[in-house]
């Protein structure tokens, strides 16, 4: 049976994403077959996740997914894998605008312990009460390790180790500061992994850490073993029995559950990358644009003739064409970059975006449609993006609200079978 373990950290920042590519690389140089997975909506880390385990990560995530789905995702990812290892997101016990949905509710609902990574920059003895803290908040939440990152010196190691010694919680590693030991980020976090130069040099000085300042044998050993049997939950309908769906740096970001489910439901999935300018299969009765950076990619999606007159011609012949964020950036009129620079898109939808927004808008989304997308009426989603979107008056896709339950503007648009709307759309409600 599969034992896993939660990576999480007192907060963001901490150096989590680090440790955890660090420890899957190696692991599994060791020998250890290790299966990536990711706390939340995030698409950026699992990227890297998957590119460090050499296996695709899974998103676990519990504020929009059911506990049934959550564990059978969990089970299934595990299968064949010595060990499940699971990335936080936040502090461990941050969540939504509501409470919910922390890696602290994963950790609980898997059973799985956690190893705490504590940032040791600029304190000593104060990590005991720190981690003592953390390790007795909440009933259920097991914190069964500390790693220790950025220790500055052997002394430093020294009292952050005899400090711990007051918890009973053990101590299994303390990582140096290294400035190679650092991700670039940008405006929707980090970059992805392609984009990230010497990235397979970073991933061997990660492992390289890993294995010389963290107890590798005794990390494993706190795992827990996962519920094995857990049914299948009834999976979102896919949106045509044959998906063409955009793939490529522009469009990144389709969560591997909806694919896999889509699949399991006997729809055939083909991929085109509108970056090269392939147009989707044309016998494709639904596409898919994810969303992604089209943003960064706004000369040669506007010069990708082919790619959007085969959205044309889907159209034409009744296909359902679908867009999230910046898939619905691109059935749009144009794009405008973050240097004012104005790109043609489809011209499916009658909306503008513009990178212009001063702050993100980030967060869950209960989501209402009564469209010819064919999912529920009732649906959860995640909203995070830079770009606003200047559009005529037209039916909005979903209407919303936030995490908390309050009332959002309408989101996005509809035209015949044309849609999207900003939302990343992750379950049934």
């Amino acid at each position: 049976m599969t034992a896993g373990l939660v990576i999480a950290a007192p907060r963001s920042g901490s150096g989590k994403t680090v440790v955890t590519l660090g420890l899957l690389a190696a692991l599994r140089q060791r020998g250890v077959v290790v299966a990536p997975a990711k706390t939340g909506p995030d698409y950026i880390d699992p990227t890297f996740l998957g590119r460090a385990a050499l296996r695709e990560a899974v998103n676990l995530d519990p504020w929009s997914m059911s506990p049934r789905r959550i564990k059978h995702l969990a089970a299934t990812q595990a299968t064949g894998a010595d060990l499940l290892l699971v990335e936080g997101v936040m502090g461990l016990f941050d969540g939504a605008a509501d409470g919910d949905g922390s890696t602290a509710d994963l950790a609980e609902l898997l059973a799985l312990p956690v190893v705490l990574v504590v940032d040791a920059d600029r304190q000593s003895q104060s990590v005991a009460p720190l981690v003592a803290g953390f390790a007795h908040w909440r009933v259920g939440v097991r914190v069964a390790g500390v790693i220790l990152n950025r220790v500055a010196s052997t002394k430093h190691e020294r009292m952050l180790v005899d400090a711990l010694t007051a918890t009973g919680i053990p101590c299994l590693g303390a990582i140096p500061r290294n400035p190679a030991l650092a991700l670039p980020e940008r405006h929707l976090g980090l970059v992805l992994p392609g984009e990230v130069n010497e990235f397979d040099s970073f991933l061997a000085e990660a492992a390289a850490a890993m294995g010389d300042y963290v107890d590798l044998a005794r990390f494993q050993a706190i795992a827990a073993p996962l519920d094995a049997d857990v049914s299948a939950a009834p999976s979102l309908p896919p949106l045509g029995q044959h998906m063409a769906i955009a793939r490529d740096d522009a469009f990144a970001f389709a969560y591997p559950h909806l694919l896999d489910g889509w699949r399991s439901q006997g729809a055939q999935l083909s991929f085109f990358s509108p970056l090269l300018n392939e147009a989707p299969a044309f016998d494709a009765d639904a596409i898919f644009l994810p969303g992604g950076y089209p943003e960064l990619h706004g000369a040669t999606l506007a010069a990708a003739n082919l790619f959007k007159a085969g959205l044309v011609a889907a159209r034409d012949r009744g296909a359902l064409l679908y867009g999230e964020c910046g898939g619905f950036m691109v059935l749009g009129e144009a794009l405008v970059d973050k240097s004012g620079t104005s790109h043609a898109m489809a011209g499916l939808l009658p909306v503008t975006t513009r990178i212009d927004r001063p702050k993100r808008i980030l967060g869950y989304r209960r989501l209402i449609q009564s469209s010819d997308l064919p999912w529920p009426g009732h649906l959860n989603g995640h909203e995070f993006h830079y770009s606003s979107a200047k559009q005529s008056r037209l039916p909005p896709l979903f209407a919303a609200t936030d995490a908390r339950g309050d009332a959002m503007p309408p989101m996005g648009a509809v035209i015949g079978r044309v849609m999207g709307s900003y939302a990343h759309v992750i379950d049934a409600a």
